[in-house]
C-alpha cells in the first residue's frame, strides 16, 4: 500500500502561526522535504520535532524525485515544506506533486500560511478577484509580462526582492500610470511587519529613498475602463 505526501505550510514569520496539525504531521513523517534544511532546522528545533530531514529545492527537484516516489510506493509518509509559506507557491512542490498524481500516490495540503493572501487583505483593494503573478523575470519577457499585467482589471500580486523593489515599482508606474493604487507589504507577521500605501508613483519614490529589508509583497489595482460618455439623444 502507497504512503502519502503531505504538503505543509511553515510561518512565513511568526512561528505563532504553525498550526497543531502541521507539527502532529511533521513529527510523526517517515521523512521531511525541505527547500533549505539549515534554514527548517531552526523550526523543528522549536516545535521539538526530530524528524529526518533531506534537501528538496528547484535545483536538485528533478534528480531526488524518482527516490522519493519510491518510498512513498513502499509506504511511507513524506512531509514536504518550503523556507516560509506553503510549498509550491513560488517555491518547489508542483513537480512532485504531479509525480505523486502520474503515481496514484495520495496528496494531502494542509492549510496554513502564504505570503500573498494577508498582503492581499491588508491592500485595502478589491480582492473579490485576483490574479496571482508570484516573481517577475528578472530580464527576458520582463517587459511584455508587465504591459500584460497593466492591461488586467482586477487586482494583481507579485512577489519581489528589496533589492529589486524601487525599480520594480518604477517600471509598473511607467507601464500602469503613475497614479495607479498601490501597496507594499514587507516581512509579514514579524516584529517589523509594515504595509505601505499609495499610488505608484508616491510608493516608487518613498522606497527610493527608504531602501527596505525582508520579503516583499507588493498588490496593484486592477485597470479601470475609461467610461464612455453616452449621449442623450433626446436633449438637445
Amino acid at each position: 500500500m502507497s504512503g502519502k505526501l503531505y504538503i505543509v505550510p511553515t510561518p512565513v514569520g511568526n512561528l505563532g502561526d504553525m498550526t497543531p496539525r502541521a507539527v502532529e504531521v511533521l513529527r510523526s513523517a517517515d521523512l521531511i522535504l525541505a527547500e533549505d534544511t539549515r534554514t527548517s532546522a531552526v523550526v523543528m528545533r522549536h516545535f521539538g520535532i526530530s524528524t529526518p530531514m533531506q534537501s528538496h529545492h528547484k535545483f536538485n527537484e528533478h534528480g531526488t524525485s524518482g527516490g522519493i516516489i519510491a518510498r512513498l510506493e513502499a509506504g511511507e509518509t513524506v512531509a514536504l515544506i518550503s523556507d516560509a509559506g506553503t510549498p509550491a507557491i513560488s517555491d518547489p512542490g508542483f513537480l512532485l506533486v504531479r509525480e505523486c498524481r502520474e503515481h496514484s500516490i495520495t496528496v494531502e495540503t494542509l492549510p496554513g500560511a502564504t505570503a500573498f493572501v494577508p498582503a492581499l487583505v491588508n491592500s485595502g483593494l478589491p480582492c473579490d478577484r485576483f490574479f496571482f503573478e508570484g516573481f517577475l523575470p528578472p530580464k527576458k519577457g520582463r517587459a511584455t509580462r508587465l504591459a500584460e499585467l497593466a492591461a488586467l482589471p482586477v487586482t494583481f500580486v507579485i512577489y519581489e526582492s528589496p533589492l529589486r523593489l524601487a525599480r520594480t515599482l518604477s517600471d509598473l508606474a511607467e507601464v500602469c500610470g503613475d497614479e495607479r493604487q498601490a501597496s507594499v507589504s514587507r516581512e509579514i507577521s514579524k516584529i517589523h511587519d509594515t504595509t505601505h500605501w499609495g499610488t505608484l508613483a508616491e510608493l516608487a519614490s518613498f522606497f527610493a529613498q527608504n531602501p527596505p529589508k525582508g520579503e516583499i509583497v507588493i498588490v496593484v489595482g486592477g485597470c479601470r475602463a475609461e467610461k464612455t460618455q453616452h449621449k442623450n439623444k433626446y436633449k438637445e
